[in-house]
This record gives C-alpha cells, structure tokens and sequence, in this order.
C-alpha cells in the first residue's frame, strides 16, 4: 500500500519511518531543502545554531521512533543531560536555576521563597499527578474524530486535570514570590499561550524539566530529524526534497492524488499532511474558513542569532531574563497584538555545553515571543540588546555573525499561519483539549500530523503523534 505524507517535520518523519517498518511503500515531499521542519541547523560562518527548540525533553520518545523498528538508537543521536537546565534572572539581579535535583531546587527555594520550598514537594507530586494522567488519557494514541474526545471516561480525565483553573492561579497554591512564579509561569509560553489564560492542565510541562529532566543532543538537535531521515531511508522511505505540493485532489470523499509546484501528480492509497491544519484545511474545506477566522492562534518569536568574538562567563546553556510587567508582556502579546515594550528574554548558549558548535566565541540564539502575523518595529533587535545591558550582558560591538528571523519568516519556511508556532493559542478550555483530529471528516484516507492537531505542540509531542497515526493507519488498513 502506498502513502504519501506532505512535510518531513518529525511528526511526518515519524510517521513514515513507523510505516515503512510496517511494510508500506512511504513517499514523503518536503518544500524546503532539509528536513525536520524548524528543528533544521542555521550555519553563519564558523557560528553553528538550531532554529528550533533547544530544551529537549522526553529523550525515550525520540529513542523510540529508531528502537520500535529493531535497531538501538544510540548510532542515530544520543542525549546529554544540562544540569542545572536553566538560569532563570529577574529585574532585580536575583538567580533562579532550574533543575530535576529536588534538594537543590528546595535550597534555593529556601532563601527566595521559604513557602514555596514547604510546598515544593507537594507541587512535585500534583504535576507528576497531571502528567501521568494526560499520559494515559491524552498522549496515548491517535484521536481520529470528534468523538475520540467525548467518551465518557476522557470526559472524567479531564476534569481532573484542573481544565477550570489558570496556570497562574494554579501556581499560587504553592508559591509566593512573584520572580519565582515568573519562572514557573512560563512554562505557558512553551505551547505559546498565556499563563493567565491557559488551563493549569499544562504545569504537567514542569514535571518533564523539573522531575525527569532536559538534554541537549550533541552536534546540535537537529541530529535528531537526521537521525529520523537516515532511518527512514533505510527502512526503504522514498524522500523528495525541495517539493513541495501545490493541491490535493479529493474525490468522493477519497483523497486520489497530490500535485507538486513542478505540476507532476503523485496517486497513493493513503496521505498524510504533517502540516499546519489552519493552512491546509481551508484549501480541503471552504467551510473551515469560518472556524479559521475565530481561532487565536500561538504566539510566534522573534529571533537574533549572533556568533560573537567572544564568551560571556555568566551565562549558562539556557538562560531566560525576565520582564518587569510579565502581565503586561501577555497583555500587548495577546490582546493589543503588539511586540512587549520590555519582552522576556531567553537565550540558548549551546556552546556552553557543546564548545565544537562555536569555537571561536558564544553561538547566541536570542528569542522573545511575538504576536503572530505582526512585523516587528524597527530596530527591535536593538531594543533586545539594549535591554540585556541591564543585566550586564553586552553583545552589540561583539557580534561577527547575525541573522534575524520574524513570524514572517516562520510563515513564509513552514506554511504557519501568521507565524504562529503551535497553530492554537490554548488560552481557552476549547482550544487547549479538542485540538484538530488526526483524520479528516472530508476523505477516508486522509490524516494529520503536527503541532497544530492532537496531541498537540513540542517536539516530543509532534513525535508521539506521529507514531500514533501510523499505528491508526495499520489498524484501519
């Protein structure tokens, strides 16, 4: 049986890498010239970078794609774990690190917030308590329509997740101190929505970082989409980059072929899109366009990457510098739509960890979140710099490679919509838990992967449903 899946992000790559284990004759197109969708290195002279995510959590997902096909994992990309993971600074010059080492977190704890590290313990146990829940009822396996999110059993499941309660008044039970809650609030911002919107469902992000852990993936993590591309093609995945489709012919309720942009059709008994619904769906369906026009969608980022002559000592792997008026920062994001005045700032370091990948001087990846679909103001990366002065870190006279990228940029390589890197914003109980299905209601044979339809955005996520799909594409043909 033939499949075609459109986009080689690691949902697509998972799922093909899983069928052709199965035995199916997998094709997979891709638009750009690499694959792994924004997980994809960025090279400025000697200065190496990853354009996307860079706090790699739930290692065994990704060891998974290679191992459930019979071969150990190891020989495709292996992990390295940060410890502590990030150093978190506020307006004030106070230091926060975050770790899985409970002592330590309580230590620290101890001296910021002396409530906070009474509690901290009793905050482990609830967002492991709403992982493992999300886990059984959520992550687990593909959801194929509407009605895979009404059953009566899920419906208990999520009620017990607090769906009814903000992320920030969540974290109030146990913390005090406002830089502390600053921390742990910005777990929201890794699905790009509000932490004073966003059900408290997503402090089980925290139990990833704060219980099991974060890595970092030598020779940068875009060795994992390698790692998926090499197996796949050894598992016999035919991989076409630099082609991407144009339309999709759907007949009768059955998706017959693809087009690509050079005009050749391509026929296959299955097709998969590993791609952002609120783009693809309106050309399947025109009735979408309405339900397109109320979504929110995530935020999106503003970057600086900036190979620099020099190290700065004080700054770690990952590092984020927060806002004065966090509140205020998801108020322009979310409401007004505009760039923060004074954004959050975070920077990934890799060759803190990983000197080969910056020999000569720091590899920075400057980001801040952006509203989606909006330019950025002028001369906002100086604005950026300006603002890092403040916590003595200068750069501006020590950069020697620099590239910037915008929602513009994110919309235009990846087909977004508006920029948005997770398709919803979850500030909402809708659209945080009935994300788009994994099968289309308009073809028999058509399903989704990807950030934008369950179970939803991250690496490890995107990953998890690419394996799932594959596995509601065996048991339903």
């Amino acid at each position: 049986m033939k499949v075609s899946i459109i986009g080689g992000g690691l949902g697509g790559l998972a799922c093909a890498t899983s069928l052709a284990h199965k035995g199916y004759d997998v094709h997979l197109f891709e638009k750009n010239s690499t694959l792994g969708g924004k997980m994809r290195p960025v090279t400025l002279g000697d200065y190496y970078f990853d354009f996307g995510p860079n706090t790699i959590t739930m290692p065994y997902v990704f060891n998974q794609v290679i191992e459930q096909t019979g071969v150990d994992a190891a020989p495709y990309f292996r992990f390295v774990e940060v410890q502590p993971h990030m150093k978190n600074v506020g307006v004030n010059g106070e230091t926060f690190y975050l770790s899985n080492d409970r002592a330590f977190m309580i230590r620290q704890l101890q001296h910021l917030d002396p409530h906070g590290a009474k509690n901290y313990p009793a905050f482990i146990t609830e967002i492991s308590r709403l992982y493992f829940l999300a886990r059984q009822h959520f992550l687990n396996k593909a959801f194929l329509s509407k009605k895979d999110f009404i059953s009566p059993k899920l419906a208990n499941a999520l009620l017990a997740v607090r769906p009814f309660e903000t992320l920030e008044k969540f974290l109030q039970r146990y913390f005090t101190n406002p830089f502390v809650l600053q921390c742990f609030m910005r777990y929201a911002t890794y699905i790009g929505s509000s932490p004073y919107k966003t059900p408290a469902t997503f402090a089980m992000i925290a139990y990833l970082e704060l219980v099991e852990g974060v890595y970092y993936v030598p020779g940068g993590t875009a060795s994992i989409a390698k790692g998926f591309e090499r197996r796949a093609r050894e598992l016999g995945v035919k991989i076409y980059t630099n082609s991407e489709v144009t339309n999709i012919d759907i007949d009768n309720g059955v998706a017959k072929s693809i087009e690509l942009k050079q005009g050749e059709k391509i026929f296959s008994d299955l097709l998969v899109v590993n791609a952002d619904v609120l783009q693809a769906m309106p050309t399947l369906d025109s009735s979408f366009l309405a339900k397109k026009r109320q979504i929110t969608p995530s935020s999106s980022v503003f970057v600086i990457l900036a190979g620099l002559n020099k190290k700065i000592a004080s700054l770690e792997h990952h590092n984020v510098f927060f806002s004065p008026n966090y509140f205020n920062e998801f108020e322009q994001l979310f409401e007004q739509k505009v760039y923060a005045d004074e954004p959050t700032i975070y920077i990934c370091n890799s060759s803190k960890t990983d000197v080969t990948r910056s020999p000569k001087g720091d590899n920075l990846l400057i980001l801040v979140n952006a509203p989606a679909g909006q330019t950025p103001p002028d001369q906002y990366d100086e604005k950026i710099m300006k603002q890092l002065e403040r916590y003595s870190i200068y750069i501006k006279d020590a950069i020697v490679q620099k590239q910037i990228i915008t929602p513009q940029t994110i919309e235009q390589d990846f087909n977004s919509y508006k920029g948005a890197l997770y398709g919803y914003a979850s500030n909402s109980f809708r659209s945080a838990f009935f994300r788009h299905p994994n099968k289309s209601s308009i073809a028999s044979n058509l399903y989704f992967v990807g950030g934008s339809t369950h179970p939803g955005g991250g690496s490890p996520l995107v990953t998890l449903g690419g394996m799932h799909v594959a596995d509601a594409i065996v048991n339903q043909h």
